[in-house]
């Protein structure tokens, strides 16, 4: 079984973005707008969402979802992740985070075990395969980058893509 493909593509959803989001972005509203889109995939009849627990977007979406599933119980939170040890290397308090991610989310795939070339994209492939939609947060000077991988991946493979400025 692909474990990238357990639940139904019709109530599933992911999350990509850029892991650098500038002051300006989160004062402009970056976070209602994701607080926003997530509502908005519930309402559409979306109950799993992926992100792919990187700093930057995939986490502010995380924290975005654990706070909607607090009034939503049926919501769920899996995170899609290239290596166990994918926080190497991040400062302490980003850790922290990240292991308060994980400890509420409620399902986890590892891609592998360690980071290896290439497992980012095979992530980034797994976090999309299964989904009918995708939140992107994507800058058009970027469009070469992991997420620009990502959304184009995601609009080859005929999903709704909701994008966020």
């Amino acid at each position: 079984m692909n474990l990238c493909m357990i639940t139904p593509p019709e109530t599933t959803c992911c999350f990509t973005g850029h892991r650098e989001i500038s002051r300006e972005a989160i004062g402009a509203g970056l976070v209602d707008k994701l607080d926003a889109a997530v509502a908005a995939l519930y309402d559409d009849g979306m109950r799993t969402f992926r992100c792919g627990g990187a700093l930057g977007f995939d986490t502010l979406s995380a924290i975005s979802i654990i706070r909607f599933r607090a009034a939503h119980s049926d919501t769920r939170l899996v995170l899609v992740l290239p290596c166990r040890d994918q926080d190497a290397g991040w400062s302490e308090r980003a850790r922290e985070r990240y292991g308060r991610i994980l400890n509420a989310a409620d399902e986890v795939v590892y891609i592998g075990n360690e980071y290896k070339k290439g497992i980012m994209l095979e992530r980034d492939r797994c976090l999309v395969d299964g989904c009918s939609a995708c939140v992107a947060y994507l800058k058009s000077d970027k469009s070469r980058s992991g997420t620009g991988y990502t959304v184009k991946y995601a609009k080859r493979s005929g999903l709704r893509m909701i994008y966020i400025e």
